[in-house]
């Protein structure tokens, strides 16, 4: 189940059935959904919903493990009575996640993946509470959760070998990707009935809410990156027979994934996060416009050398332009982040000002969503 960082699911009520449920299942927290202007026209719109989560690429995603006696929550029971619930695992769980950003990174992407030992530092923060279902927020979701709450968790044992899938799931929900049945142009009919009933059984549990938010509810076509449903992906569920009526092969069969990342998978993430080299950085100097050409979900990369130390502006324009603009310092080689600002649907263009050191060096990362007309879309510093 989700995380409210305040009361405990119930654990043993009284439950609708007695259906029994072979897999244990992601379950997505529940954000309210993105609301934009009357005055964004729908392809502004289909734009700014699809990418909105995204990172910047060559973004470092930093990784804590909650290792505190005192993290966790107490859990309240039907009986009346409460368990404490810890948010704190063994080194051998650790090592399964650690190995799951292993294989993302190792597909050669932009992203970065670092552990670090403060949460105060970490975009993702993993609990390991048991009960608690595993989950995680897509991508830029996760930066407005306070330091103590986590972003994500793993709610079961993740050492059989196949499990290290569920947490390369994890992680590519916190990479901005969705789960793939929901994928609207999946061509799935569901038997409504038996799929509720499968999923209020042991041991998942979920009320109706849960099970239409996880699997009966369709992404909007606003929001999915791709035409074609991918049954093999990470981000599938496995499900069993007489849940899916169409596509009828998977009524008597269920769909059981391959296992592992899917080649559609490895497309998806390349694409959005492609390997980054340092000579393609352009140098970005006090009072002179660059043009981004570049096309919708793109980014560019521009380096920073200040040669005096002062408050500079940082803006792009455009005329209904909608951009992520990012950001960093490099210390000892690793860009850190300090600042960004995401103006989609706004009618302002993506600014701050930011004061920078002579003889330090920055990265400036801009991910474009929406440039209203071809090639009017620049950023200047000042």
């Amino acid at each position: 189940m989700t995380e409210n960082g305040e009361e405990g699911r119930v654990d043993g009520a009284a439950q609708p059935n007695e259906t029994s449920a072979t897999n244990l299942y992601c379950s997505l927290p529940k954000v309210p959904e993105r609301v934009l202007s009357s005055e964004v026209i729908p392809p502004r719109a289909r734009i700014i919903r699809s990418l909105g989560n995204l990172w910047t690429n060559g973004t470092v995603l930093h990784y804590y493990f909650f290792d505190q006696p005192t993290d966790g929550r107490n859990i309240s029971l039907s009986d009346g009575t409460s368990e404490w619930r810890a948010w704190t695992a063994d080194e051998t769980q650790k090592d399964v996640v650690r190995r799951a950003f292993g294989n993302w990174k190792d597909l050669g992407i932009g992203l970065e993946f670092e552990e670090v030992e403060s949460r105060d530092e970490a975009e993702l923060r993993i609990g390991f509470e048991e009960g608690d279902g595993s989950w995680c927020y897509i991508g830029r979701e996760m930066l407005n959760q306070g330091r103590d709450k986590r972003t994500t968790n793993f709610g079961w044992d993740l050492t059989p070998p196949e499990e290290i899938d569920t947490a390369m799931h994890e992680i590519g929900h916190a990479m901005a990707l969705e789960h793939e049945h929901q994928n609207p142009n999946s061509g799935i009919e569901w038997d409504e009935v038996a799929v509720y009933e499968y999923f209020a059984g042991r041991p998942n549990w979920w009320s109706r809410d849960d099970t239409y938010y996880n699997v009966i509810k369709r992404i909007s076509p606003d929001e999915i990156q791709g035409s074609s449903w991918d049954p093999n992906s990470i981000m599938e569920y496995q499900f069993v027979p007489h849940l899916i009526k169409r596509p009828e092969e998977y009524w008597e069969t269920g769909l059981t994934p391959a296992g592992g990342l899917s080649e559609r998978d490895k497309a998806w993430v390349k694409h959005f996060y492609p390997p980054l080299k340092e000579d393609e950085f352009e140098e970005l100097v006090p009072f002179r416009s660059v043009q981004l050409a570049i096309s919708e979900g793109a980014q560019r990369n521009f380096v920073i050398r200040p040669e005096a130390t002062r408050q500079y502006s940082i803006s792009t324009f455009g005329t209904l332009s909608d951009a992520v603009m990012a950001l960093f310092e490099v210390e000892n080689g690793t860009p850190r982040y300090l600042t960004a600002e995401d103006d989609s649907g706004e009618p302002h263009n993506s600014n701050f000002r930011v004061k920078l050191f002579k003889g330090h060096t920055y990265i400036l990362r801009i991910r474009l969503y929406w440039q209203g007309q071809a090639g009017e879309t620049a950023v200047m510093m000042w």
